[in-house]
């Protein structure tokens, strides 16, 4: 409830920064972060494609031994300092270009995702009709090569079977395929080719960042009270597709696909560094979401508690929405009288071409289609506003931390989303998608595994394990586990290293369905991986540079010390070693605040005396 222990008149608020209402808008806050769209359009693909039940396994060990302890040091770092992603870095202010390439991060990913979510607003207003745009090949966008589940009078499965048989040298394309390629993309030949600007997307985008912009308007005050609705009502979403899905013919083979152990491949290195892989992106480590959440946290708040709550949650959606897939791609391959394998897909190729056609085939579809598409656009709000906004904000805020800025963060807040609104405007072109699997395969894909084990071991190695062991215990009341200790120093920066060697070895040009992206646009891809890379030694040798010392020894060890200022914002947690000594330099990032703000100084000055139990007169306010 905020209040510190054993200390009555002491409130653990932040007045200057302000704190979550409550701890659930904070842990809601946190699901809906790491609850995206890779745990609809991801996870369920990667299990069905890795060994279905027996990739539960290696998923779940990933979980416990990298996922779960790299998600309490992140939200236990934002907590403590209580500072964005820059400003933690005060505890070895020579790796402060790790908190840049947080930011860098979350910029390119905030762009092209928020584009996801204008198209997801597109498709749930086109859906809000009688007939889904996408049921039937009759419209004039269609080519010869369209086959629709529905149309004709092809309803024996004899008559289907017949259909794929003569279609086994020419590949069927279903009309909600040719919907996403030629009406909603207007696809070009080409990712150079830019052509026009789709003005229906482009409309779309400007509703998404009004609606992040809005929900963010006065920062965690106004979006702790969205996620109430935004972080909850996908389950329900989820639930009641999961209910239509499980009563329709053929749900249950879909699900066995998803489901059916092979054992084989547990001994697959791939299976694991998928699994490793999927649990670090999906929880949203390295973003600088996470911290950002954690720093409006109340200093003495168990984040140990929220962080095991949050990650098993989020993994547990995983899981349950394999199942919401699952089942309607079965059933519609039981239509199709085809194998699963046939209709599986995963990215944007499941959210806007597979899974909307099933919908097509389901009573009162344009109902399922609103719902489904509803979800997605909640799923993806959750993770923007964090994501791009509040990260930047924050940052940009606690920066430069004078009044003037704190008291117009809402226009820091306007400007963010003007400018990332007009760098998304190129995703809305006929090219847009190119660019934007471009982005999302390379600007944050090995440059977030790079990023977080240089947070591991800066913090473990360079500030010292003990350090910050006692950090949190001054914290939480307790240090953290053996087992989360453990992890911290060895298992978990071990991982990542797999998980960066695991991504270099697999790695495979980029292509989108049959197109091969040049070579030119590849490059431009690993240029926008090493932009948020190259922060970290940039800064390194800007911070060495500016250091004291006569050698470079000296300067090396005065750029890792941990400034003077670090350790808990307000005074009154200054405890111990943080114990402030003031001084101008040092009391202007303290926040001083009165313990009972609501008494005046003269209500405290004419406080009356009372009797003691041992005959001892003091004031009623005598610890003041």
């Amino acid at each position: 409830n905020g209040a510190v222990p054993r200390e009555r008149g002491k409130q653990d608020k932040s007045v200057k920064r302000g704190n979550w209402g409550n701890q659930i808008e904070f842990v809601l806050t946190s699901v809906g972060y790491a609850v995206g769209l890779g745990n609809v359009w991801r996870f369920p693909y990667l299990c069905y494609r890795n060994g279905g039940g027996a990739f539960m396994f290696p998923y779940f060990i990933m979980l416990v031994f990298c996922g779960i302890p790299l998600f309490f040091m992140e939200l236990s770092f934002g907590q403590f300092a209580s500072q964005g992603c820059l400003g933690v870095w005060r505890v070895s202010p020579m790796f402060k270009g790790v908190g840049y390439g947080m930011m860098v991060v979350s910029t390119y990913i905030g762009i092209y995702y928020n584009v996801v979510i204008c198209i997801a607003f597109y498709y749930f207003f086109v859906s809000m009709t009688r007939v889904l745009p996408w049921t039937y090949c009759s419209n004039t966008w269609n080519t010869p090569d369209c086959a629709g589940v529905l149309d004709g009078n092809l309803s024996s499965r004899a008559a289907l079977n017949l259909t794929h048989l003569l279609n086994a040298t020419q590949k069927r394309t279903s009309p909600s395929e040719e919907y996403w390629r030629r009406y909603v993309l207007d696809l070009s030949d080409d990712i150079g080719n830019l052509g026009e600007v789709r003005l229906p997307l482009l409309g779309c985008l400007g509703v998404s960042w009004v609606v992040v912009f809005l929900c963010l308007i006065k920062g965690v005050k106004s979006s702790g009270k969205v996620v109430y609705f935004t972080a909850t009502f996908p389950y329900v979403v989820l639930t009641i597709l999961f209910v239509r899905g499980i009563t329709l013919e053929g749900a249950l083979t879909g699900i066995m696909y998803y489901l059916t152990p092979q054992w084989d491949k547990i001994l697959d290195a791939k299976v694991w560094g998928d699994a490793a892989s999927q649990i670090f992106y999906s929880l949203g480590c390295a973003w600088g979401g996470l911290i950002t959440m954690a720093s409006y946290n109340k200093f003495h708040n168990n984040c140990y508690r929220d962080s095991i709550i949050i990650s098993i949650t989020n993994c547990a959606t995983s899981v349950y929405a394999g199942f919401v897939i699952f089942s309607i791609l079965g059933f519609m391959a039981n239509h199709l009288g085809v194998d699963v394998s046939k209709v599986a897909d995963h990215g944007p190729g499941l959210a806007f071409v597979a899974y909307p056609e099933a919908l097509t085939l389901l009573p009162i579809s344009p109902l399922w289609s609103i719902l489904f598409f509803f979800m997605l656009i909640l799923l993806g709000l959750g993770t923007q506003q964090f994501c791009l906004l509040e990260t930047l904000v924050t940052a940009i805020v606690d920066e430069v931390g004078n009044e003037w800025i704190i008291r117009r963060k809402t226009f820091v807040t306007l400007g963010v989303a003007v400018v990332g609104f007009l760098l998304g405007v190129p995703l809305t072109t006929q090219a847009g998608i190119y660019w934007l699997l471009l982005m999302d395969n390379y600007a944050a894909s090995f440059s977030l595994v790079v990023i977080s084990c240089i947070m591991c071991v800066a913090i473990m190695y360079i500030y010292g394990h003990r350090n910050y062991f006692k950090d949190i215990e001054m914290m939480l009341g307790f240090p953290p586990p053996l087992f989360f200790q453990i992890c911290w120093r060895f298992i978990s920066p071990a991982i990542i290293f797999f998980i960066l060697v695991f991504t270099v070895i697999q790695y495979r040009p980029i292509s989108y369905n049959d197109y091969i992206y040049p070579t030119w646009a590849i490059s431009i891809g690993f240029l926008m991986a090493l932009s948020s890379v190259i922060c970290i030694p940039i800064y390194a040798i800007y911070k060495v540079c500016r250091s004291e010392g006569d050698t470079l020894l000296e300067r090396l060890k005065n750029a890792t010390k941990a400034s003077k200022d670090w350790g808990p914002a307000l005074a009154e947690h200054r405890s111990g070693r943080y114990a402030p000594v003031f001084s101008p330099s040092t009391e202007s990032h303290l926040e001083v605040q009165p313990l009972q703000p609501e008494k005046s100084r003269s209500e405290v000055a004419a406080a009356s005396p009372v009797q003691g139990s041992n005959g001892s007169a003091h004031s009623q306010d005598s610890r003041l």
